[in-house]
């Protein structure tokens, strides 16, 4: 049959005949699409496009993503970086001579007394005719006004502790511009162990070149009997240079240091490893010398050597007799210089 005469066959049929063939044809076309939708392979599941919840339920658990559910979880040691080793010192600086002091607790102050236990102020340690204070002087002054060739009458500080510079002139109202100060403070000295010294040794450490220097008198107060756990010198390109003299001191007298003091001169050092340190050759005589009133350590029936004035002892022919000599008593030496019977 031709296509017009179906069309014209299709026209005269009766309405009702007509609906039924277009339903029959909407049905054929829906079996049509099905067929065709349908996946060749038989066993793969359709692709389902998720819903919107099911996106924003993802997206707030990062731990459903693969790459989140795969990545094995690193602890901190795992990413930490390893530290270097610790570099040893080296021999003859001041950080290798810290090491070797022991690091004990600070003793109590009892039965500290300056001149009871570390003599006079100032002496003639070094037997050179000039009492400690002058040789300070004389050693960190410059320009300086000296003409009986002892006392210093004047002359310029460039302070080391703080970097200025102050004209030094001796009066009653001017000296103290200038003091003369222990590097190792005397008490803390005598917490820290020197009290098991010698009178001798304790004298020897009070005028020993090695701990003191002449500085600024106001920032000598400030400082007092600190260790460097609580006091550094203001300037802090000299802070290298007086913990190096601290540990030199405590190390030639056989001190302590607390571990909050070690670790405070480490920190200094720790800028400066190359920072030497300093022997005292005044430490070693004075260790090697028994006290003047002690006797003979090996003998203890040995007789002690006193006098009852300076007469006695030119007769004796002992004078001038010194700090460190036997016999040297402060009652002898009125000037207090360390020198008596002059």
């Amino acid at each position: 049959m031709t296509r017009q005469r179906r069309a014209s066959a299709i026209r005269r049929l009766p309405k009702s005949a007509w609906f039924a063939v277009v339903a029959l044809a909407v049905l054929v076309s829906s079996a049509g699409g099905i067929v065709l939708g349908t996946s060749p392979d038989a066993d793969a599941a359709p692709t389902a496009r998720p819903s919107a919840t099911a996106s924003r339920s993802a997206e707030a658990t990062p731990e459903a993503t693969p790459e989140a559910s795969t990545s094995p979880t690193r602890s901190p040691a795992a990413t930490a970086t390893p530290s270097a080793p610790a570099v040893a010192p080296e021999p003859g600086t001041a950080a290798a001579l810290l090491e070797t002091l022991p690091v004990k607790g600070r003793a109590p102050k009892t039965g500290y007394e300056r001149e009871a236990q570390y003599g006079t102020a100032w002496i003639d340690v070094d037997r050179n005719g000039c009492d400690t204070r002058n040789d300070i002087l004389a050693r960190d002054l410059t320009e300086i006004d000296r003409p009986a060739g002892c006392r210093v009458l004047s002359g310029t500080l460039d302070d080391p502790y703080t970097g200025s510079t102050i004209d030094f002139v001796r009066g009653n109202t001017t000296s103290t511009a200038v003091q003369i100060d222990h590097v190792v403070a005397l008490v803390d000295s005598w917490q820290k162990g020197a009290q098991r010294l010698s009178q001798a040794e304790r004298v020897a450490l009070a005028n020993d070149p090695l701990n003191l220097f002449a500085v600024d008198g106001h920032t000598n107060a400030q400082k007092g009997g600190s260790d460097a756990a609580s006091w550094l010198p203001p300037q802090k390109a000299f802070r290298c240079e007086y913990v190096a003299h601290q540990v030199s001191v405590k190390a030639a007298y056989h001190l302590w240091v607390t571990q909050a003091e070690h670790d405070a001169i480490a920190g200094v050092l720790a800028v400066c490893p190359g920072q030497v340190a300093y022997t005292s050759t005044l430490a070693a005589a004075a260790s090697a010398s028994p006290d003047a009133d002690a006797g003979d350590p090996d003998d203890p029936d040995a007789e002690t050597v006193t006098y009852a004035n300076c007469d006695a002892v030119r007769t004796a022919g002992a004078a001038p007799i010194r700090t460190g000599d036997p016999g040297y008593s402060r009652k002898l030496d009125r000037d207090g210089d360390g020198v008596g019977c002059e």
